[in-house]
């Protein structure tokens, strides 16, 4: 039996997940729901999501509403009622007449364990966070955000090299994964759906530009290092280095401690800088982008814009309260 899918995605991290059920001939996916093209870059390109490429490359019909409720593309897939409604990043809410529609099921393939983590960043937030494994839920939808019962997880380590864009690539192939194998067992009503655990709601909050801010005397070394991977390439982390904002896209935080106060130079060769962070903890910078430039080795920053530095010096300033 074949069924009818309508698909509802946005980011890079749909993509395989479409990819996946366009291939399987059990699914025919009869439309694709995605969020309307955006400017991008300093030009302001209009640029099509990732999702619409993807459709786009398959002859695939693409609707893309602003906002979902009352619109044409809704009634569109009203009209359709298909199989199974499936969402993966799409970046809105449905109201529940259209999940209704659903002959079988609306389902949701979310990057995180649920109840953890609920909202529209919560790959960053696991590795902001420090946690040492996230995951993929497969749940039903409800009106509410990310609240439905959950079919299956499965679980992803995040290792200490990981940041946003390779746990989103890992996290992407588990889900599609993990989904194939779950829509047989729903179409088949073999399923014991798990309610999520009110107590152990968490949220993951779309990220704000505050929010990529470092602070080197609030934050540990470790910290710092988290809060990097947790941001970047989405979102990059920066500071306030001689007025101007420095992005830091890779640090190593190091066991050493130091007396001098966050933000000041521990040390610095030709190849080698590191820096002072909250409780006496040393941070290296392997990689940073200043204002203006492309991403760089810290050995090129150093014999550039950076050759002036010495150990002692003030580095990170301040974080700007804008």
């Amino acid at each position: 039996m074949t069924y009818t899918v309508v698909f509802m995605g946005t980011p890079k991290f749909a993509v395989p997940i479409l990819e996946a059920l366009i291939a399987d001939p059990n699914y025919q996916v009869k439309a694709v729901v995605t969020q309307p093209d955006r400017p991008q870059g300093r030009k302001h390109v209009l640029t099509p999501t990732p999702v619409k490429v993807a459709a786009v490359a398959h002859d695939l019909l693409v609707l893309q509403p602003e906002k979902l409720a009352g619109s044409d593309a809704m009634a569109q897939v009203m009209a359709m009622a298909p199989d199974f409604i499936i969402t993966a990043a799409f970046g809105q809410f449905l109201p529940t007449g259209l999940l209704e529609v659903a002959k079988i099921a609306a389902v949701n393939t979310h990057a995180s364990l649920l109840p953890k983590y609920r909202g529209g960043a919560p790959v960053h937030y696991a590795i902001m966070n420090g946690d040492t494994e996230t995951g993929v839920s497969i749940m039903y939808m409800v009106k509410q955000m990310d609240a439905g019962d959950v079919i299956d997880v499965v679980k992803v380590p995040i290792t200490a090299q990981d940041n946003v864009g390779t746990m989103f690539d890992k996290l992407s192939l588990a889900g599609r994964d993990l989904l194939l194998a779950t829509l047989p067992r729903i179409a088949n009503g073999d399923t014991t759906p798990v309610p999520q655990a009110e107590s152990e709601v968490s949220f993951s909050p779309n990220i704000s530009h505050a929010q990529q801010n470092l602070n080197f005397a609030q934050e540990t070394a470790q910290e710092i290092d988290w809060h990097i991977r947790g941001l970047y390439p989405t979102h990059p982390a920066y500071v306030q280095v001689g007025g101007q904002r420095m992005k830091l896209t890779q640090v190593t935080p190091l066991s050493e401690t130091t007396t001098l106060a966050p933000g000041h130079i521990v040390a610095r060769t030709k190849k080698l800088l590191t820096i002072a962070a909250a409780n006496q903890s040393v941070v290296q910078i392997d990689q940073l982008q200043p204002a203006g430039k492309s991403v760089m080795p810290i050995q090129a920053y150093l014999n550039g814009a950076g050759s002036h530095l010495a150990a002692g010096q003030q580095w990170a300033e301040e974080p700007s309260h804008e």
